[in-house]
């Protein structure tokens, strides 16, 4: 790979979990905005600055939020939820924030006596070069640690 090839370089992280749950309680706690600081890590930091916000996302919707990823640095950030199709999946896509790019695609489907939720974070490291070394160093893995999060909460949530 050239150095401008690393320049363009796009990442993704999928996951998959398995919800002991019917897909009505997973879609209702997981399509609520106020659900989403409870299942991150506190050491992000987070905490959503849009007011008034609704019990259900819908498309169109901006959600801001004050993250510190790095560092305790807090940064702004802003997402779209661009798509929703009700029990099915959702998208947030990141209008500001510390990424050059992100899109984050949620999918539910019932399973088996539950429902299996996948996920496909699609995003672009900020600082050209620099962010694909960043990538390789700490992103990447911090972004698994807060799914691992996820994962672990979203289970004594629905599993236990």
């Amino acid at each position: 790979m050239n150095i401008l090839e690393s320049t363009i370089m796009i990442h993704q992280l999928t996951t998959e979990q398995f919800l002991n749950s019917n897909i009505d309680h997973v879609w209702d706690f997981m399509s609520s905005p106020r659900n989403l600081k409870k299942i991150t890590p506190p050491y992000m930091g987070f905490d959503i600055t849009s007011t008034d916000l609704p019990d259900k996302m819908y498309a169109g919707m901006i959600i801001t939020y004050k993250v510190s990823p790095i560092l305790s640095i807090p940064t702004t950030w802003v997402t779209e939820i661009t798509h929703v199709a009700e029990k099915k999946f959702f998208i947030d896509e990141q209008r500001v924030g510390p990424y050059t790019m992100w899109h984050h695609q949620h999918f539910f489907k019932k399973h088996k006596n539950g429902v299996l939720m996948n996920d496909i974070i699609t995003y672009k490291a900020p600082l050209g070069p620099l962010g694909v070394l960043a990538n390789y160093l700490f992103i990447s893995k911090k972004l698994k640690s807060i799914f691992e999060y996820r994962y672990k909460t979203l289970n004594k949530i629905f599993n236990s």
